[in-house]
């Protein structure tokens, strides 16, 4: 009888003194496009752009299974992928360079954040571990480009598509 005193004192002391595991929360609503994040060096919001029409950015809780500070897209014609944090799939939270279209579905699935946004949020993940929300639902218009750019796809906002000219077709004017 006289031990289960000192063990159950031997449990509490174990319990008290084990390191506190914090993990950054990441919240993800499509509705808004935006991320919130609560770690434990603050809380951040943010907005992003998650998949557009006819692509998925998938509703659920993950854990990144794969970081990588320098990332390419193979599927997505070499697409820079800075400070990718893969949670399912190909898809991941990762900077981008296209930050007129933040607030705005355009993706192929991933969640695309500014690229100082994404360094920070990297670093958080890769010191404290990370449990990401996705929920909500995509806006209803779901890609701000023109109609030239859904045409092409992945084109972004300073790549255009311009028809020949005459003279490409002779230059030299025979």
């Amino acid at each position: 009888m006289r031990g289960i005193p000192g063990i159950l004192l031997l449990l509490c002391g174990f319990f008290w003194l084990a390191p506190a595991n914090a993990t950054v929360r990441i919240e993800i609503d499509l509705t808004t496009q935006t991320m919130h994040v609560e770690s434990s060096s603050g809380s951040y919001s943010w907005p992003v752009s998650t998949a557009r029409a006819g692509y998925v950015t998938p509703l659920g809780t993950f854990r990144p299974y794969s970081l990588q500070a320098v990332h390419f897209s193979r599927k997505y014609y070499d697409s820079p992928m800075p400070h990718s944090i893969f949670f399912t799939g190909g898809i991941a939270i990762h900077g981008t360079y296209e930050t007129a279209w933040l607030g705005r579905p355009v993706s192929h699935g991933c969640v695309r954040i500014a690229p100082e946004n994404a360094a920070l949020l990297f670093q958080m993940v890769k010191a404290e571990g990370a449990v990401i929300t996705i929920s909500g639902t995509p806006p209803a218009q779901s890609y701000g480009g023109s109609e030239r750019h859904r045409r092409f796809g992945y084109a972004s906002r300073r790549y255009y598509y311009y028809p020949a000219q005459g003279w490409q077709f002779d230059p030299f004017g025979r």
